[in-house]
């Protein structure tokens, strides 16, 4: 059967309206822009590095750990930033409350850091093995403090809700 001269037409016409398929190039262009924007940004949580020979205590705790000066304190040493202050048997031996190493280091990186905001103490977080006597940990905690790190945290192991 022939076709109308109006059916040709209209038939022509929209064979010539249909246009190309749709251009992937640009859709991976943005998928590759999304892909690199996410894998900048999803490291705004940090991770503490804890030596092996400590053994974290576990906490439920929600708040995800800033970017603070780290004082380790294990079962041989006590360390700054990774670097030895004090030796741990010569701390506990010690009657005194305060350990002038640990005060001098921590008074040496305040001094180093420039702060943007000076109504904010600095901050510290110490890394203890769980099994560590108290009274060392409150020997650290206290020449933190005289220290002028105003803010003193403990690091945990972040233990989920869902185990208790």
């Amino acid at each position: 059967m022939k076709a109308s001269h109006r059916a040709r037409r209209m038939e022509a016409h929209h064979k010539r309206r249909r246009g190309a398929p749709l251009s992937l190039v640009s859709l991976m262009d943005i998928f590759t822009i999304l892909v690199f924007f996410l894998l900048v940004n999803s490291s705004d949580v940090q991770q503490l590095t804890t030596p092996k020979s400590l053994q974290m205590p576990d906490s439920m705790a929600q708040q995800p750990p800033r970017e603070t000066v780290v004082v380790t304190v294990g079962t041989d040493a006590i360390l700054v930033q990774g670097e030895v202050v004090a030796i741990t048997a010569d701390v506990m031996e010690a009657e005194a409350e305060f350990i002038p190493a640990l005060a001098a280091a921590l008074e040496q990186l305040s001094a180093r850091r420039l702060r943007a905001d000076e109504a904010l103490s600095p901050e510290v977080t110490i890394l203890g093995d769980r099994d560590l006597p108290y009274r060392l940990l409150r020997k650290v905690m206290v020449t933190c403090t005289r220290a002028d790190y105003g803010r003193v945290s403990l690091a945990v192991v972040q233990r989920s809700t869902d185990a208790v």
